[in-house]
């Protein structure tokens, strides 16, 4: 294993130079300084990062008593936390990713390489129960388009609890990290996973809420991204020159899987300004969020009857 400092380490003699809980938190904070790494899988400092890398690596809840910080290390969990270090910082792979743990909406679920870490500014809309702009009433059936991971359409499926909830991909591998995440929130019942290519194998289905976060990072965004996100699936993440080609497909196709009365919601990142570029006539809600987070726009069934015609121009013109 190469030296994160450069030449060799020797996990077993750097084990031994390692004892405590303290310790581990001290060195990993300062190698991840040192490392200069990119935070933005859940949390936002060095420190933060040691804290959930290693107490996870020992099975340990974050609220720990400061007491046990100076508890010494079995030496398999000193190589543990060594080898979850290394990872971080050399092959920077992001946190959840070694832990196979995210958290969404108060949410936790599991996840791995084959789906994008969940940090969704959806996750807030979902905490507040959609309000105001859904009425829980008239919600029978939820789309949740581009599922990944199935966090924000199990996140939904709690929101409404009399409703059934389709969790929709085109990676089959998504899908056996969304059908994981669905046994393991206890939704058989309600919740399903469909293989699919957008809208393709779900042809006769209404719903009174469809919620995507699709691809959306275009070509500039794409190739200036940190290592971090560059370790999450391709498929997940470029849309096209200005992030939009799925997006355009969406806006084309929703009216016909959604419900009158019913609402479209789309996440479409820094994407924003080239969609409202691209159809300067549609009145997009875009939805704020006191958590931080933006590019989140909204339209009702009505919307989109209204602007089909220049959604399909734009998407015929794009191609």
């Amino acid at each position: 294993m190469s030296d994160i400092f450069g030449g060799d380490v020797n996990v077993d003699a750097l084990a031994q130079d390692l004892h405590t809980i303290r310790d581990y938190l001290r060195w990993a904070t300062s190698r991840f300084l040192e490392a200069e790494l990119f935070y933005g899988h859940g949390t936002d400092s060095a420190w933060d990062e040691a804290v959930h890398l290693v107490l996870q690596a020992l099975y340990l809840p974050l609220d720990i008593d400061n007491r046990i910080l100076d508890a010494r290390l079995t030496h398999l969990e000193r190589q543990k936390v060594i080898k979850w270090v290394y990872r971080r910082v050399v092959d920077r792979v992001p946190l959840p990713y070694l832990t196979k743990t995210a958290w969404f909406a108060g949410m936790k679920f599991y996840v791995d390489q084959r789906v994008i870490v969940p940090r969704s500014p959806i996750g807030e809309l979902i905490r507040n129960e959609f309000e105001p702009w859904v009425n829980h009433h008239n919600v029978e059936r939820v789309l949740d388009l581009c599922t990944g991971s199935g966090c924000i359409g199990i996140a939904a499926a709690h929101v409404f609890p009399d409703a059934e909830v389709v969790l929709s991909d085109i990676s089959e591998d998504a899908l056996e990290v969304a059908k994981r995440n669905i046994k393991q929130h206890d939704m058989e019942q309600r919740v399903t996973a469909v293989q699919s290519d957008l809208f393709a194998n779900l042809a006769g289905q209404k719903f009174d809420l469809i919620i995507s976060n699709p691809p959306y990072v275009d070509m500039n965004d794409l190739a200036s991204m940190p290592q971090e996100y560059l370790k999450e699936p391709a498929l997940a993440l470029g849309s096209g020159d200005d992030g939009l080609d799925i997006t355009r497909k969406i806006l084309v196709d929703a009216l016909d899987y959604l419900n009158e009365g019913g609402v479209l919601i789309v996440e479409v990142g820094n994407s924003q300004y080239a969609l409202q570029e691209a159809f300067q006539s549609v009145p997009f809600t875009w939805l704020n969020f006191e958590d931080g987070g933006d590019g989140v726009f909204l339209l009702t069934y009505d919307e989109l009857k209204t602007y089909r015609s220049i959604f399909t121009e734009g998407y015929q013109d794009a191609r």
